[in-house]
């Protein structure tokens, strides 16, 4: 995987292959192809020399700097198996990461918690930056079947899982270049994410590399604020984050962006009223695309093939996908039922480590199950419902929290809203909207005439709470789990 990403290092020797740009008086920081080739082989040597075998696991506590990566494909490049984990993430929550995976080493930033107690050797950042100058190592060969790299769901499901990976997921991505990014090798690429993110990973800094383009990342402490300047001063046309981002930045005006072709979206749901001010500020496209932990994306709208209103995108070539019942039949079209990827998928991941029960419930027949609600129209692009166990029951009928959630959006004094089924009474609930006011909240009449001016009466929220901040995960996704849990420890009630 390693060499794959560095392929173009000797034919693109002194292009700039990573930048990361300030928004201070400091000048960015420039790693060429070469530069890049070196120290991630030499990081290979170090890492070897610390006694490390083939196939064994390191774990990465490091910061949003460029030692991520270099950790990241140095690990690989040894044949080893890097584990990327949040920065955010307390010594409790990383404890009980590191007893499921086993790590033969950790690599640490200075001030970013440790498990506790230490149950592994860890080398600090200073001992990692030693390793870029030594002689570099060979990259290790084998099976594309076997581990290449091991993610943590963002706990969604209420127990985050380490997904193992193949050395063939990064084959998978290939389907990505044109079926989501429009990339080339003349693209400045910048992505606003966090290196340990799998999102950022791929789509801002491996894919470009595997292209030959440049790779754009803010420093540590860029602001959404910041992202807008960036992105004209450094000439970005190809731009990546989160929808939680793209609402930030269009609380102010957006400068002209002449050399922006797109953006991306991915993580969770784009809200239409955040791609709707996006277009109408900057005159160009956010292309969504819908992925997992355990298959990165596979589901895209493209420059060249624009997902149709209301609808995430197509199948991208190469992907053989289905929307399913409970027998693994698929449903038809225009009907929903669980999105599924067939087990041949070259992106799909190994195992969840060490659960053999959750991975097989996962699977039915050839089919894997993503646990997300989705439908296929006859032209072959997808909608998104939701979450299987996010679709609320309202009445008898099921309702997607998306389609609600949008519509709730599109209030002018709401910033965000998530819905989520509420418990009123022990045989009946509602539909609950919980949305960030943008001032004062919003007296409960003028919320229930805006939903009824929008949705049929059934999809209607009965109840509304203005909050001041929506749960979210380490990966910046909404959690409605978690937003459940919260309405029912508070025990609202509605007339």
């Amino acid at each position: 995987m390693a060499e794959y990403v560095l392929q173009h290092a000797e034919r693109l020797y002194d292009k700039t292959a990573l930048e990361i740009v300030t928004t201070c008086d400091a000048p960015n920081t420039h790693w060429t192809y070469a530069q890049l080739e070196r120290a991630v082989r030499g990081v290979a040597t170090g890492l070897l020399n610390q006694g490390l075998q083939p196939g064994e696991r390191v774990l990465l506590r490091l910061g949003n700097t460029v030692d991520f990566p270099l950790g990241f494909l140095g690990a690989i490049a040894a044949g080893l198996v890097p584990i990327p984990s949040s920065s955010q993430l307390t010594t409790s929550e990383i404890t009980r990461m590191t007893d499921l995976v086993a790590p033969a080493l950790i690599i640490a930033d200075p001030g970013i918690a440790l498990p506790d107690p230490a149950q592994c050797n860890a080398i600090d950042t200073e001992i990692l930056h030693g390793f870029t100058d030594l002689p570099p190592a060979a990259y290790h060969q084998g099976s594309p079947e076997r581990p290449a790299y091991i993610i943590f769901t963002s706990g969604t499901s209420g127990q985050a899982r380490a997904v193992l990976h193949a050395h063939r997921a990064i084959w998978a991505r290939q389907m990505m270049w044109d079926g989501w990014y429009g990339i080339t090798e003349a693209d400045r690429v910048m992505h606003a994410g966090a290196f340990n993110w799998t999102y950022t990973l791929g789509t801002g800094l491996m894919d470009p590399w595997s292209v030959g383009a440049t790779a754009l990342i803010p420093a540590a402490g860029s602001t959404p604020d910041d992202l807008s300047a960036l992105l004209s001063r450094e000439h970005v046309s190809i731009f990546a984050a989160a929808p939680g981002v793209y609402r930030q930045m269009l609380k102010n005006d957006l400068p002209a962006l002449p050399n922006l072709r797109h953006g991306l979206s991915a993580g969770e749901k784009l809200p239409d009223v955040t791609r709707a001010r996006w277009v109408d500020q900057t005159c160009t496209p956010i292309h969504e695309a819908f992925g997992m932990s355990e298959c990165s994306t596979f589901i895209s709208g493209s420059p060249t093939r624009p997902a149709p209103d209301g609808a995430l995108g197509f199948g991208q070539a190469g992907r053989h996908l289905a929307v399913v019942d409970a027998d693994g039949t698929p449903v038809p079209l225009g009907t929903a039922g669980t999105l599924a990827i067939h087990r041949s998928d070259p992106g799909l991941m190994l195992e969840y480590l060490n659960a053999p029960d959750a991975t097989a419930v996962k699977f039915l027949g050839d089919w894997f199950l993503t646990g997300d609600s989705a439908s296929m129209s006859e032209t072959g692009a997808f909608s998104y419902e939701g979450r299987s166990d996010d679709i609320m029951n309202a009445g008898g009928y099921r309702v997607s929290p998306i389609e609600v959630e949008s519509v709730m959006a599109q209030h002018p004094s709401i910033s965000e809203a998530a819905c989520v089924e509420v418990s009123v009474k022990a045989d009946a609930s509602v539909i609950g909207c919980f949305y960030i006011p943008t001032k004062a909240p919003i007296s409960d009449d003028e919320l229930s005439r805006h939903a009824h001016a929008h949705l049929a009466h059934y999809k209607c929220p009965r109840l509304f709470r203005p909050i001041d901040s929506l749960p979210r995960s380490t990966n910046n996704k909404l959690s409605r789990a978690a937003l459940r849990l919260s309405v029912d420890a508070r025990g609202d009630e509605v007339t």
